[in-house]
């Protein structure tokens, strides 16, 4: 995994000058601890930052691939991990090409050489790469299928300014920080999520997942190279199961390619345990050291810890269990209120907007921890939205909502806003036209009945609205510490294959994800089988709440703060007196209380004076 930026200026300028391109860069260090290089040719600017996972030697970036008679071909900046990078290879050799190591990125560069953009389809991986090729003096941008991998884009007037993160992009002279009414609209009516697409800041855009930009002198055009696509399912039920954990042991075995350490994170849910115990099978079968795992957890959480709707039992007990089943090498990361204090900021920097308060911060620490140990671990990720496993999913009340369903209390929301910033903004409306736009979307399929055409709507949103948030989140915090995450049930054949199992089976015998618990029969033993979902953790302690309760008063008694005019201190000093017994419903997800609320808030107000933005209402 590595950290990309540059730009093209299409009319022969140097579209990153003076100190601009290194600037990009240094903006993303810690996505490549490990090496860094810029380089420029006429109109070009590329800054590489390298995170060593495949080819210590051969692999160096940015890389180049000669033309016809050894003249300038090809150029790449490339974020990612192929996981079939051996069938690539041999099929490109059969084709005439020679590699001189065995990094993926070299495949990546030959393939597009020799197939373009055509190429994209052929790729199984995660991947943001951006692509020089000098005979046609054009550019492509893309993205993999899921968006694992992120990557934005400013446009110029002769070109295209892009980066692994917007961090890199605002250290441009021609990217200002400024959040206009949709930017502030985005943070206060959709946040912590964002509307794919979007860069929050004016003049800065995502490029989603499955999507590719192709840029020249005369033209520009973005598409869509992948979707899901709606069809019958002819399986029956054992064929079903048995290809649902087939597909899933490959995409396991295809992301345990690595020349660094490697381990799995395990909280003893079902998704994290099923990744563990197959890349357990394989490392074993294939002779390789046994699996090291890791889970998180906080201090005193035993003690505070109440049962709820969303969080029925603690993670601990099942992670030693299922680890002591697989005989890994188990262990256990403790966080304490402190260091959630402590590290908001740095999450808050990491993140580039304000995220999903201690979910973020303590991700972050883990990560922290996890990296002292090893490169590369394996993560869970993606299994909720492909199968179902939210609540939402299974509530009358959540799919009749009419909204994004982990987002249903809006108007609580929008109380904390000043009346004048409420008329200003129009958040009710804005959300209400992002949520339909998202439903324009969801390929449909003839015949369904009432209740599987709502079932697959609120699955479309699953996977292109709120698994981008926690793809997002994973890859920032990881990437902070130079760790790379992978995230098995991303694998678009798995993905294609689940989206259409019909909703009686995705939920066989009325239990949520229970396809993929059947799947699983005989691979994970039926306590953890048939545990019920457990989020990530969050901190029970009262402590984080009192922390951020009183960090959030401090923001509202401050005359200087940036972000006071904008609020409703009467509202949010009431929440913030109230008995923290009324705080326990989720304003976001499952997990984000009021006290995530309070946090969201004080990290808003230092990231609007941290990064000099200028609010534009």
């Amino acid at each position: 995994m590595c950290g990309i930026a540059g730009g093209f200026d299409f009319s022969g300028q140097d579209p990153t000058p003076g100190p601009t391109l290194a600037a990009m860069g240094a903006q993303l260090a810690c996505r490549g601890p490990d090496d860094r290089a810029e380089w420029r040719a006429p109109g070009v600017g590329f800054a590489h930052r390298r995170l060593i996972v495949i080819d210590p030697k051969g692999g160096a970036q940015p890389m180049h691939l000669s033309g016809p008679e050894g003249r300038p071909g090809w150029s790449l900046v490339y974020n990612g991990e192929l996981y079939n990078t051996g069938e690539l290879s041999q099929d490109l050799a059969a084709r005439g090409h020679r590699f001189h190591g065995h990094s993926d990125t070299e495949v990546l560069l030959h393939a597009l050489a020799e197939w373009g953009p055509e190429a994209l389809p052929r790729l199984n991986g995660i991947f943001a790469f951006a692509l020089y090729d000098h005979r046609r003096r054009s550019a492509l941008l893309a993205r993999d299928r899921l968006g694992v991998k992120p990557l934005f884009f400013a446009r110029q007037p002769h070109g295209i300014l892009f980066g692994s993160e917007v961090k890199a992009l605002l250290k441009h002279p021609a990217v200002p920080a400024v959040l206009d009414r949709g930017g502030l609209t985005e943070l206060f009516a959709i946040g912590p999520a964002r509307t794919p697409g979007t860069g929050i800041f004016q003049g800065i855009e995502e490029l989603r997942g499955g999507e590719a930009l192709l840029a020249g002198p005369q033209r520009l055009r973005q598409w869509r190279y992948w979707r899901l696509e709606s069809h019958e399912h002819p399986d029956d039920l054992p064929t079903t199961a048995a290809t649902v954990r087939d597909l899933l042991d490959d995409a396991v075995r295809r992301q345990l390619v690595s020349d660094v350490p490697l381990v799995s994170l395990l909280s003893g849910g079902l998704d994290s345990s099923a990744v563990s115990a197959l890349a357990a099978r394989e490392l074993e079968r294939t002779g390789r050291p046994r699996l090291e795992t890791f889970s998180v957890d906080f201090v005193d959480q035993a003690r505070f810890f109440e049962s709820s709707a969303f969080q029925h039992s603690l993670d601990a007990p099942w992670a030693r269990a299922m680890a002591a089943e697989l005989s890994t090498h188990h262990h256990e990361v403790l966080v304490d209120t402190p260091q959630l204090v402590a590290a908001a900021d740095e999450a808050l920097a990491a993140r580039d907007h304000p995220g999903m308060a201690d979910i973020d911060i303590s991700l972050l620490l883990f990560c922290r921890a996890i990296r002292q140990h090893a490169v590369v671990a394996l993560s869970g990720e993606a299994a909720d939205e492909l199968f179902g496993g939210y609540p939402w999913c299974h509530g009358a009340d959540a799919l009749a909502a009419g909204t994004f369903p982990w987002a249903r209390r809006l108007s609580d929301r929008l109380a904390i806003l000043a009346p004048e910033v409420a008329e200003a903004l129009q958040p009710a409306a804005y959300v209400a036209r992002r949520y339909h736009e998202a439903l324009a979307e969801v390929p449909r399929l003839a015949g369904e009945s009432a209740a599987e055409r709502r079932i697959r709507e609120v699955l479309y949103l699953n996977l292109t609205r709120f698994l981008p948030t926690l793809l997002d989140r994973k890859d920032r915090m990881s990437m902070a510490v130079g760790l790379e995450v992978r995230v098995p049930f991303c694998d678009h054949r798995l993905v294609e294959y689940v989206w259409n199992i019909p909703w009686a089976l995705k939920s066989w015998q009325g239990e949520p994800k229970g396809i993929l618990r059947e799947a699983l029969a005989g691979i994970l033993p039926d306590g953890v089988r048939r545990r019920q979902k457990s989020p990530y953790p969050t901190t029970h302690h009262p402590s984080y709440a009192e922390a951020f309760r009183q960090a959030l008063l401090d923001v509202l008694a401050d005359a200087t703060s940036p972000l006071r005019p904008l609020l409703n201190r009467g509202a949010l000093a009431a929440l913030a007196s109230a008995d923290p017994r009324s705080w326990s419903l989720p304003w976001f997800g499952q997990m984000m209380g009021v006290p995530a609320l309070f946090l969201y808030l004080v990290q808003t107000d230092h990231w609007l004076r941290a990064r000099h933005i200028t609010l534009s209402l």
